[in-house]
């Protein structure tokens, strides 16, 4: 067993000791995000400081909980709180989370985040379903880790985010009246904001959003044969588009706006997946 493997194993031990059988889907909660843990029933709490090995977050706005409740009768796992490249974990830590959940039998992770618009018909507040994504952290968590068999290191990403769960998710946000935008989320490493240049950039290849995570996260989820749902909430304009200089409390704040439609259109989609893949 190497080093990665076993460390999870103990920190899988610990997490089942504590809340047991863990159900079929997780949600990871970006940044001003965390608040949809609080609509859990029933909750029990873990620290992730408790947890053998687990990275520690030293961001604003993730408070660093696993929490295990209900919505309407469907257990679900809450991730509050991630950790980024940027605070200077290295990918195998970042993503380290995502390793464990699907060791602990998760087979749907909806993942969020907070994420500045490059386009300038997606605005602050507005929702956003992740339709695919482009990789600019110039590194990949896979890198060094091989497999069983060559497909394990060469994972196919022709489909990174699933096409039922976000079918489920739009329907969703349609039967609730809530508008649910669609785009390519560009990640890369932070944390310094994106200079006007490197948004041209982006929008020139495609991109619709960026952020600082999520990505490696997604990488890793493929690799474990995992369904991903993507949705990032909108918290502000790049450099450029903006007017204005950039800052972190404005992310928090405007996710904090967003928060109301953002927990009913998860709870709804949530329960929706767990109904029809049970």
């Amino acid at each position: 067993m190497d080093d990665l493997s076993r460390k999870i194993a103990e920190a899988q031990h610990f997490i089942l000791n504590q809340l047991g059988q863990l159900p079929p889907l997780a949600i990871v909660l970006g940044s001003g995000l965390g608040g949809f843990a609080d609509r859990l029933e029933n909750p029990n709490f873990i620290s992730t400081a408790d947890i053998p090995h687990y990275p520690r977050s030293t961001v604003a706005g993730h408070a660093g909980y696993w929490v295990m409740g209900t919505l309407h009768g469907k257990k679900v796992v809450a991730v509050k709180g991630r950790v980024h490249f940027y605070e200077g974990y290295s990918l195998e830590k970042v993503t380290f989370p995502v390793r464990l959940l699907g060791r602990l039998g998760i087979r749907y992770l909806v993942i969020t985040n907070a994420a500045g618009s490059l386009n300038p018909l997606i605005r602050p507040g507005d929702l956003m379903l992740i339709d695919d994504h482009i990789n600019l952290f110039l590194t990949n968590p896979l890198i060094g880790i091989g497999g069983k068999s060559e497909s394990d290191r060469f994972v196919d990403m022709s489909a990174p985010y699933s096409e039922k769960l976000a079918c489920i998710a739009e329907k969703a946000a349609l039967d609730l009246r809530i508008e649910l935008k669609k785009g390519v989320l560009i990640g890369s490493s932070g944390p310094t904001y994106e200079t006007a240049a490197e948004v041209n950039m982006m929008r020139k290849l495609g991109g619709d959003a960026g952020t600082m995570s999520t990505i490696p996260e997604v990488i890793v989820a493929n690799r474990l044969n995992l369904e991903v749902l993507g949705v990032s909430c909108i918290t502000n304009m790049t450099t450029g588009l903006s007017g204005k200089k950039l800052d972190h409390r404005e992310v928090t704040e405007v996710a904090a706006l967003a928060a109301d439609r953002f927990q009913k259109l998860m709870e709804e989609t949530i329960v929706r997946i767990l109904s029809v893949s049970v």
